[in-house]
C-alpha cells in the first residue's frame, strides 16, 4: 500500500474531492497549516489523520512534513486538495512499487484545467515528482519548489487532475500575489549567495529537476520577462491550440512574472 500526503489551507471546498480519489489509502495524512473554516473536521470525518504546523516556506514546510509525520508505508503520494488521482494513475502507481527496480521516486503527468479546458499546450511543465521514498527526497526554494532526489527517477503514466481555478480567479491572484512575494525573496537571496548557475545544466542536464532548477535561473536574468513569457507560452509552446482558456492562461502567467520583476525591483531599492 501507500502512505498519502495531501497540504491544506482553508480546503473544505476541495478537499472531500482530493480525499475521495485516494480514499483507497488506509493512510491518508492532512497536513494541515492551521485551516480557519472546515478543512480539519472534513479530514478527521474522512478518517485521514491530522497533523498541523504554521506554514513558513514551501520548502522548508514540506521537507519537515516528510520528516516528521509517522507515515505507514515506505511510499509517499503527495497531492493538493485542488488535484484528483485518476483510476489509471493509482493502478499504475500500484504496479510500479511492486517492482520498483532500483528507483526511489516516480514523475506523474498533471493535467491543469481552466473553465473545463485541459490547458494542454500552454501548461509550463507537466510532469512532477509526487510519489516517493519519503527519506530519498527534500525540497529547496522558498516556493515552487524544485524536489531534490537521492537516487534513480521513473515516470509514470495515467493522469493526475489539477483545478488550480476551482475557487475561481480571485483566488488565483490573491494566492499568486502571495507566491510572487517568496519569489523575489527568492531571487534576492539567490543573488546574495551567487550560487552557481550553469548554462549547460539549464539545457543539457539529465535530471527534469536540476535542470529545472538553472532554467529559472536563466529566466530571471532575462530581460522584459512578463512579455518573453506570454511569448513562451502562447506562442512557442502553442497555447492559442488551448482557444480562450490557453489565452488567458498566458496573460495570468505574465501578470504573475510582472509582479514578481516589480516586487524584486523594490526590495533591491531598500536601504
Amino acid at each position: 500500500m501507500i502512505s498519502i500526503l495531501i497540504l491544506t489551507k482553508n480546503e473544505q471546498q476541495d478537499l472531500p474531492g482530493c480525499l475521495e480519489s485516494v480514499s483507497w489509502s488506509d493512510d491518508i495524512h492532512v497536513y494541515d497549516s492551521y485551516s480557519e473554516d472546515r478543512t480539519v473536521d472534513i479530514a478527521l470525518q474522512a478518517g485521514a489523520h491530522l497533523t498541523q504546523r504554521k506554514f513558513d516556506n514551501w520548502a522548508a514546510h514540506q521537507n519537515w512534513g516528510l520528516r516528521n509525520i509517522p507515515f505507514k508505508y515506505p511510499w509517499v503520494f503527495y497531492i493538493d486538495a485542488d488535484e484528483r488521482m485518476s483510476s489509471e494513475l493509482r493502478d499504475n502507481i500500484e504496479n510500479s512499487i511492486d517492482s520498483p527496480a532500483q528507483n526511489v521516486a516516480f514523475r506523474v503527468q498533471r493535467r491543469d484545467f481552466l473553465n473545463g479546458t485541459w490547458l494542454r499546450h500552454v501548461q509550463a511543465s507537466p510532469f512532477y515528482i509526487r510519489l516517493f521514498r519519503p527519506e530519498k527526497v527534500s525540497y529547496n526554494r522558498l516556493v515552487n519548489p524544485v524536489t531534490l532526489v537521492d537516487g534513480l527517477t521513473d515516470n509514470i503514466s495515467g493522469y493526475l487532475d489539477h483545478y488550480p481555478f476551482s475557487k475561481g480567479v480571485s483566488h488565483w491572484l490573491d494566492r499568486h500575489n502571495s507566491y510572487s512575494t517568496l519569489e523575489a525573496q527568492q531571487i534576492i537571496e539567490n543573488r546574495d549567495a551567487k550560487p552557481p548557475f550553469s548554462l549547460f545544466h539549464a539545457f543539457f542536464n539529465k535530471d527534469f529537476n536540476e535542470r529545472r532548477y538553472h532554467q529559472k535561473e536563466l529566466f530571471y536574468r532575462l530581460p522584459a520577462r512578463p512579455a518573453l513569457k506570454f511569448m513562451l507560452l502562447y506562442i512557442i509552446k502553442r497555447g492559442f491550440l488551448d482557444g480562450r482558456s490557453g489565452l488567458t492562461y498566458s496573460l495570468l502567467q505574465s501578470f504573475y512574472e510582472l509582479m514578481i520583476v516589480l516586487k524584486v525591483r523594490e526590495m533591491e531599492s531598500r536601504p
